[in-house]
């Protein structure tokens, strides 16, 4: 009985992951879209100069925290005893840092570009910590410098 529950358990929280993941993953392409080109990012500037006049420069975030599934968990300690990727927090790790560069975006529309973004990664409750019932999620943080030019 108790195999039968957890069993049960498992496949609903496969399921129910798979939907609010799709859901999320559709969500930021749809804001992607609707950001293309908007503001423009860039990751490494190491000199920048334009010959237009900067109107302003400001630090601009944006943070996520996204956990796993007791599915993913269950699959990633498994994993754990024999070595190997754990593909079933890759897309954990996708979906927090595509949403954290859209969140940070976001707050920068009326800039013209945000220049230097860095990404800023942290592990929550680790799979390896022993607490019971915890579930791993991982934290990102997006930043970087928001340039607006000035009216012509």
């Amino acid at each position: 009985m108790d195999l039968l529950t957890i069993i049960i358990i498992l496949l609903v929280t496969y399921y129910t992951g798979s939907i609010i993941e799709k859901k999320h993953f559709k969500k930021i392409k749809k804001r992607e879209i609707a950001l293309y080109n908007r503001p423009y990012v860039n990751f490494q500037i190491k000199k920048w100069s334009s010959s237009r006049k900067v109107a302003s420069a400001e630090l601009v975030t944006g943070e996520v925290v996204i956990s796993g599934d007791y599915f993913k968990t269950f699959i990633a300690g498994l994993k754990n005893l024999f070595g190997g990727r754990l593909t079933s927090f890759e897309s954990i790790m996708d979906r927090a840092r595509r949403e954290a560069i859209l969140r940070m975006r976001e707050k920068a529309l009326n800039a013209n570009m945000i220049i230097n973004v860095k990404l800023e990664t942290m592990m929550i409750n680790d799979i390896n910590s022993g607490k019971q019932g915890s579930l791993p999620g991982v934290a990102v943080i997006a930043y970087g410098t928001a340039i607006t030019y000035a009216k012509k």
